[in-house]
């Protein structure tokens, strides 16, 4: 489908979809095709019954109110905190306790196994935490010494 539609929110704070045909779908949800790679791009709008409904090539073709409804969507449906610093880990054998910062602030998290430990690209890392939050590490390059030297314990 293009990007020729009209999003809201209803009162009750649900995204209605509208399509140049003029149906109406309530309860619409924003879900990310690439989530790491192209956050921005390739955004699928489901209906409650996980029927594709429409799509978004890149969030910023949609003009400005339609762009801040998707990403307010998406980030109160999403939570991948990307880790800046890895401060201490309590063993190098698993399961051990990690305490990172995130763009989200400081936090500690288990690690159950080194399989949780995802390369996703040969820079990008997904970790995994005992309660399946997912952790990203954007770009090792970016970490610092320690951080990486804590990293290459566990790879």
């Amino acid at each position: 489908m293009t990007t020729q539609f009209k999003l809201t929110r209803n009162a009750y704070g649900k995204l209605i979809l509208t399509t140049p045909e003029g149906d109406v779908h309530e309860g619409v949800a924003p879900v990310r095709a690439f989530p790491v790679q192209a956050p921005e791009d390739g955004i699928s709008l489901v209906n409650t019954d996980g029927k594709e409904v429409g799509w978004i090539d890149r969030i910023e073709d949609l003009d400005a109110q339609a762009g801040a409804l998707v990403r307010e969507e998406l980030a109160g449906r999403e939570f991948m905190p990307e880790i800046s610093r890895i401060h201490n880990v309590t063993s190098y054998a698993t399961p051990c306790t990690w305490t990172v910062t995130t763009d989200r602030g400081e936090t500690e998290f288990v690690l159950r196994g080194e399989e949780d430990i995802r390369r996703l690209t040969v820079d990008t890392l997904l970790i995994s935490d005992i309660h399946g939050i997912h952790f990203l590490v954007r770009d090792l390059r970016e970490l610092d010494k320690h951080s990486k030297k804590i990293l290459d314990r566990f790879l």
